[in-house]
C-alpha cells in the first residue's frame, strides 16, 4: 500500500525541522562541523526520511516501524537541540524555533503511530467472514 508521505502533516513538520536545523548549524565551529552539527543535521534529515520510507512500506507494521524510528530520531533532535544551545552554538531564538517545531512534531508522531496501532487492533478483532462453500 502505498501512502502520499505530502500529504501528511508530520512530514510537513519534519521538513521543517530539518531545513530550520541545517540553517541554525550553518554557524556553528569549524571543530563541530563532524560532531554535533553533523549529528544535528542527520538526526533532523532522518525524521523525514523515515517518515517517506515508512510511507512507501508495504504492511501497516512496517510503517509504525519506520513511524517509531522517525519519532526516536525527533526526539534525538531535541535534546541536540538543547545541547547545542547551552554550548552556545546556537542562540536563543532560533533554539526556541526549532524548539517549537520539535514540540509539535513528537506528539504529532506519537498520535499517528497511536491511532495506526488502534487501527491495526481493531482490525485483528474483528470476526473473518465465512468464505462461501
Amino acid at each position: 500500500m502505498s501512502r502520499d508521505h505530502r500529504k501528511l502533516q508530520v512530514f510537513q513538520l519534519a521538513r521543517e525541522l530539518a531545513l530550520a536545523t541545517y540553517k541554525a548549524t550553518s554557524g556553528f565551529p569549524v571543530e563541530e562541523r563532524f560532531a554535533l552539527q553533523s549529528q544535528l543535521r542527520r538526526g533532523a534529515v532522518s525524521v523525514a526520511a523515515n517518515i517517506v520510507e515508512g510511507c512507501a512500506r508495504r504492511t501497516s507494521g512496517e510503517y509504525i516501524h519506520f513511524l517509531n524510528v522517525a519519532l526516536g530520531s525527533a526526539a534525538e533532535v531535541d535534546f541536540l537541540i538543547e545541547l547545542a544551545t547551552d554550548l552556545g552554538f546556537i542562540g536563543k531564538k532560533e533554539s526556541a524555533r526549532l524548539k517549537e517545531v520539535t514540540s509539535h512534531l513528537v506528539p504529532a508522531l506519537k498520535g499517528l503511530v497511536r491511532a495506526l496501532e488502534s487501527d491495526e487492533t481493531s482490525k485483528s478483532q474483528k470476526p473473518k467472514a465465512e468464505s462461501p462453500r
